[in-house]
């Protein structure tokens, strides 16, 4: 019998398996879908292994934010198919150390776990909602560094 660890390893690569074979819109389609391979899970456990995985659900269903490593070639794409500049729709400032980044529909969250991973100095913390992210910086300088970033790697 399985430990409880690697069973929660097994249900992630299963979920991970799943949404990259194909769209899934609900957590209680996961869990039918997890059942058919004889993994047994709640929509709880699914809701918790999908924030850890870094799973967003978007317009058309739930997808992973980026792999492991936020560290990428330079290149202006978030992992998915579609390029950065497709999630982000506005950038600006608020206050000396607020930044606040608008996003398409659903993709504040991707965006969000890519500056989190991105290991940038400048960024303190991010919360993100459906479609807009708060981001903090210490000081304004640090602020300055971020905004030159993102219009670096989130310009149409």
């Amino acid at each position: 019998m399985p430990t409880a660890t690697e069973s929660t390893r097994q249900r992630r690569e299963a979920i991970l398996e799943i949404i990259q074979a194909q769209a899934v819109s609900r957590q209680s389609e996961l869990v039918k879908l997890l059942a058919q391979r004889g993994i047994a899970a709640t929509q709880s456990s699914i809701s918790r292994d999908l924030h850890q995985l870094g799973i967003t659900k978007l317009e058309n269903g739930y997808r992973q934010a980026l792999p492991d490593t936020a560290h990428h070639d330079g290149e202006n794409d978030i992992p998915g198919g579609f390029s950065s500049d497709y999630f982000v729709r506005g950038i600006e400032t608020a206050g000396v150390n607020l930044t606040v980044i608008k996003t398409a529909v659903g993709a504040a969250q991707r965006v969000a776990v890519f500056l989190d991973r991105s290991s940038w100095p400048e960024i303190v913390g991010t919360l993100s909602g459906d479609d807009t992210i708060f981001v903090a910086t210490r000081n304004g300088s640090d602020q300055r560094a971020l905004v030159a970033k993102l219009q670096i790697h989130f310009s149409d």
